[in-house]
């Protein structure tokens, strides 16, 4: 499987692989150790969003704690608040920002040499470490409690993220659910890690009242700057190719996780740290799950198949869903349901502008949807009830946004908005569902909120029939002749 997903993807992934060290500037130091200090994002960049932060807080004091060390032998990753505001990769990190003197403190453990000798070397309190991250200061870890007590005490707002932290593959309401869950099981019953920060800040300082710092940091997330663009632009190329391997390795007789496998191979090719979601590869009936996700089933000549899947690139998600035929042709009713959701799915997607609530946006493309409906032959009636439902939940939409936003998480921060604004990050991914016959169509883009419109940053990829059918004839034809050439 990887043999056809290198072959089929190598061009796109070296080509595109060099525009984005050209853009992003993410080329790996010369040194062969890895790096005391990320890479993947400019320091001024950090420097910024800090300086954001601090002029939203007024005089008040905000302190985060980085994510702890694994208890596994897995890389470690950052929590994405602690990383969005510093970009440090070192366990048990705390920060603290003061809004009065408009200065960043980070706290970090002393050096550990055995630690050092086994994986390399970390970031350490110093003059070194507040160079290269462009920190005020930098300060050991122990010195975090006197410096907090010290700066807390003169009757100040202190704010302090109060959801559970995320990290890779992670989304806030996962993290909610989950600490949630943990509290009222009667045989757990655990505060979260940040419960417990927010008893020990305190108890430290008796009587002060702790806010809540993510809204502040949601904020200021919503709006991508163009390097946040540029990382998510790249982490759906990766998602594209990846799903064009999948593309290309599928056929009758092949598992749903073979296909995730080619892309797997993909998304570590292209330098991924991870994953942003557990790989969604759904076979026929199996799609009617929306986060189906075991992956066992056998492909079958006639069967849609459902492909959601997305890296963790560096610190930044995308999501993308196509849906393509295990034999590579559309069945007749198929091409009938598929075809009629594509132009829905375009409808909704051009009424897309800046400026515009969701139901404004919705408002304008029901009736092109109500026409498209009016003037397709349905083959069922039950084909033209399905059809109908679809229109109608954007008739009668109930919330603020199309879809979900997209950036360091797959289902990223969630601000009520009134309106799209240029930089924000979104997908749209509606269904078109047929219950009694167990059928499921979706698909799902990327969409940039330009100053005049937007861009679809997975457009590349093939939605439509013709060139969906067209890549995966020219993938067999390749698999055939490497077949015959061994």
């Amino acid at each position: 499987m990887t043999i056809v997903a290198s072959r089929v993807v190598g061009r796109r992934a070296r080509a595109a692989g060099v525009a984005a060290v050209l853009l992003l500037s993410l080329a790996a130091p010369g040194r062969a150790q890895r790096p005391l200090f990320t890479q993947k994002t400019p320091a001024s960049e950090f420097a910024a969003r800090r300086a954001a932060l601090l002029a939203r807080m007024g005089d008040g004091l905000a302190v985060l704690q980085g994510a702890a060390e694994d208890p596994a032998y897995v890389r470690f990753r950052q929590n994405n608040q602690f990383y969005y505001l510093t970009g440090v990769e070192v366990p048990r990190a705390l920060l603290l920002l003061d809004g009065r003197t408009k200065r960043t403190t980070l706290f970090l453990p002393p050096r550990d040499e055995r630690r050092e000798r086994s994986e390399g070397p970390l970031l350490v309190p110093g003059d070194e470490a507040a160079r290269l991250t462009g920190i005020d200061d930098v300060q050991p870890r122990d010195a975090f409690g006197a410096a907090f007590t010290v700066a807390a005490g003169r009757d100040r707002a202190v704010y302090a993220p109060l959801r559970p932290e995320t990290r890779g593959a992670g989304t806030p309401e996962i993290a909610r659910a989950h600490a949630q869950a943990a509290a009222a099981d009667p045989w757990d019953g655990r505060p979260s890690r940040e419960e417990t920060f927010v008893e020990k800040l305190q108890a430290a300082v008796p009587g002060i009242t702790v806010r809540d710092l993510d809204p502040l940091l949601d904020a200021l997330r919503l709006i991508k700057s163009p390097h946040e663009i540029a990382l998510v632009r790249e982490a759906t190329r990766i998602a594209s190719d990846g799903i064009r391997a999948a593309m290309a390795a599928a056929r009758p007789g092949v598992r749903e996780y073979e296909l995730e496998a080619a892309a797997d191979y993909v998304f570590k090719q292209r330098g991924s740290q991870g994953i942003a979601y557990f790989a969604l590869v759904a076979a026929g009936a199996n799609a009617i799950y929306p986060h189906y996700h075991a992956g066992e089933a056998t492909l079958n000549d006639d069967d849609l198949v459902l492909f959601d899947y997305a890296p963790d690139f560096h610190y930044y998600a995308s999501d993308v869903t196509r849906m393509f035929p295990a034999g590579g042709t559309f069945t007749r009713v198929q091409r009938e349901l598929y075809g009629l959701y594509l132009r829905l799915y375009t409808a909704l997607m051009e009424s897309i502008r800046p400026g515009l609530s969701a139901r404004a946006i919705a408002a304008q493309a029901v009736p092109r949807m109500d026409a498209i409906v009016s003037n397709h032959t349905f083959s069922a009636p039950r084909y033209r009830d399905a059809a109908r439902a679809f229109v109608n939940e954007f008739r009668d939409l109930d919330q603020d946004t199309l879809g979900h936003f997209v950036g360091m998480e797959v289902h990223d921060v969630r601000t009520p908005i009134d309106s799209l604004q240029p930089g924000m990050n979104f997908t749209i991914e509606p269904a078109l569902t047929v219950p009694d016959e167990r059928i499921y169509i979706r698909l799902e883009d990327v969409i940039l909120v330009t100053p005049d419109g937007y861009e679809n940053l997975s457009a590349a990829l093939p939605a439509g029939i013709d060139a969906i059918e067209d890549f995966m004839r020219n993938a067999q034809s390749n698999r055939d002749l490497g077949t015959r050439s061994r």
